[in-house]
């Protein structure tokens, strides 16, 4: 059978959860897909600390396990989009390195996308019982209704890691730093649809954020002008046929 889920995780300074991640990722998938079915790709984006030597050191244990290692920092979505590039499924699952998101929700997501019709694009999760302190729910929640407002994407949650979306639909959508944050409006500008699934959220136990919450709102404010531009210039030919 062919490949059909690429696992795409992109990483840095995530020495204390990478691993595990890896194995959850592995165990969870497992149980669903034959082995020849599913990769599981660490992207890792320069990282300072030991993160690349161990998952160097745990590849024998999982052979599905690809890892990629950027001369240069890029940021998420950099490292993502690299995992998408060097993909070889068809859909690809995605989720942050930091033992935050089940894998049993990254693979719940990814099967309601590969029962989906074609025109559904991506499958993205919304968390439930966030475990984040309070501040950083209150920012994220006053950033997702500014976005859901201006873009009209109907995601409640865009900070959510765990997504399914076809290869072929990444592939189509402008890449920007942090476009990750962006991917349900980028999907419905390509005449794709978006399903919500609900998603657990579990304690960061290592590691910390790459943001603070300063600076997420300052990110998310930057970058929401250009997508509204980018959604006024797109013109969508809708289907194509070869004649």
């Amino acid at each position: 059978m062919s490949l059909v889920v690429s696992v795409v995780v992109a990483v840095n300074n995530e020495e204390g959860a990478a691993v595990q991640v890896a194995r959850e990722i592995d165990t969870v998938f497992a149980g669903t897909y034959g082995s020849d079915q599913y990769e599981i790709i660490f992207v890792d984006d320069k990282s300072r600390d030991a993160t690349l030597e161990r998952l160097q050191a745990v590849r024998a244990e999982l052979p599905r396990l690809r890892i990629i290692r950027h001369q240069s920092n890029t940021g998420k979505s950099g490292g993502v989009r690299t995992g998408v590039l060097n993909a070889r499924g068809d859909i690809i699952a995605m989720l942050d390195g930091d033992g935050q998101n089940p894998a049993a929700d990254v693979l719940k997501v990814t099967t309601v996308l590969e029962a989906s019709a074609p025109e559904v694009g991506m499958v993205a999760g919304e968390r439930r019982n966030r475990q984040d302190n309070q501040s950083k729910r209150l920012a994220s929640r006053w950033a997702n209704n500014i976005r859901k407002s201006m873009l009209n994407d109907g995601s409640n949650d865009t900070g959510c890691g765990i997504k399914a979306i076809r290869r072929h639909v990444f592939l189509r959508l402008p890449y920007f730093d942090n476009m990750h944050r962006y991917m349900p409006a980028l999907v419905t500008r390509e005449g794709f649809l978006t399903l919500f699934q609900p998603v657990e959220d579990r304690l960061r136990t290592t590691g910390q954020s790459k943001y603070t919450n300063i600076g997420r709102l300052l990110e998310a404010l930057t970058d929401l002008p250009g997508v509204m531009w980018l959604n006024r210039r797109y013109r969508n030919p809708g289907s194509t046929t070869e004649v």
